[in-house]
């Protein structure tokens, strides 16, 4: 956003400074600082969890965008800078995720974290990539892979191939780790297959404000319908909202859903104009606050399986 332009100067002069003081240590390895943690930044809540996961007790972590904000554009605050500095590792989702107004890059030049050998790692490696349909955006990546769960054991086995390479040492923990926390995935998977083929397959039309369920729904055979494909500063649109409405009229679809880090806003006006209810909230960028509904990724996976299947269930 804008404020980068204004705290870009300020930043830099943060990280200087805190180099300036700190006690000189050539010799420090990742993981060796302290408490013998590794330090660990990511970009939003899920990753934060992810790696939580895989890493478990060797891990601290920082997630830069916090729990119910929007990681497509995120202002990073000074504290983001020196923990990014900081870190040992920093992982991101990429597909397109952090790319608004080109926060994450700016971030990582700061923090001296750009260069080809940087502990920098994408976890959505080796995921197939979805691309945005709407016109003139059409080589642009959809980064919402995490919502289908098999992308989610792609993310923990980076997590996992990512933590070893840093901290070898510790290989057989994250591999421990990682093993036992895939299992969990899978079953979850093979639970939402389970539910989702108790649907009558013309009932699976899942509507939400931002079209972050492409890879969701061909996962678990749905059509996919949105207000807006992807998160950015012109969002609800009357066009947008206008051509959402005729669509759920034509396909006389019975139920909508709305994301808990959106704006409720667009999708109650159309449920006004079309009189179909709003069923049920959905995770899709952030997960639930701590000790709330959705506060891992298992939990948010489960919760919007279990919500969407009863939402649609009910027609």
């Amino acid at each position: 956003m804008k404020k980068w332009n204004l705290f870009l100067v300020f930043l830099i002069s943060t990280v200087l400074l805190a180099a300036c003081g700190a006690p000189q240590n050539n010799s420090a390895e990742p993981g060796k600082s302290g408490d013998d943690k590794l330090q660990v930044v990511t970009t939003y809540s899920i990753l934060y969890d992810i790696v939580k996961n895989v890493g478990g007790d060797r891990v601290e972590i920082h997630s830069l965008a916090p729990v119910g904000s929007n990681p497509h554009e995120y202002d990073p605050l000074p504290a983001d800078v020196q923990k990014t500095t900081d870190a040992d590792a920093v992982f991101y989702n990429g597909l397109n995720l952090e790319a608004g107004n080109s926060w994450f890059e700016k971030l990582m030049q700061t923090a001296g974290k750009s260069g080809p050998d940087a502990p920098v790692f994408r976890l959505s490696e080796g995921v197939a990539a979805k691309h945005l349909t709407t016109k003139g955006k059409e080589s642009e990546e959809d980064p919402h892979a995490w919502l289908d769960v098999r992308n989610g054991i792609k993310y923990a086995e980076n997590a996992r191939d990512a933590l070893i390479k840093i901290d070898p040492a510790h290989k057989e923990t994250y591999e421990k780790n990682a093993t036992a926390y895939i299992e969990k995935l899978r079953a979850l998977h093979d639970e939402a297959v389970k539910q989702y083929g108790q649907i009558p397959r013309e009932q699976r039309v899942l509507v939400t404000s931002e079209g972050a369920f492409k890879y969701f729904c061909e996962a678990y055979d749905f059509d996919a319908a949105y207000i807006w494909e992807i998160n950015s500063e012109n969002q609800g649109t009357p066009e947008q909202v206008s051509q959402v409405v005729d669509l759920i009229r034509e396909k006389k679809i019975p139920a909508l859903f709305v994301e808990t880090s959106i704006d409720p806003r667009s999708m109650e006006m159309v449920s006004r104009e079309t009189g179909v209810p709003i069923v049920g909230k959905v995770f899709t960028d952030s997960l639930g606050k701590p000790g709330e509904d959705g506060d891992t990724y298992i939990k948010m996976m489960e919760w919007n399986i279990k919500t969407i299947y009863e939402g649609l269930m009910k027609k």
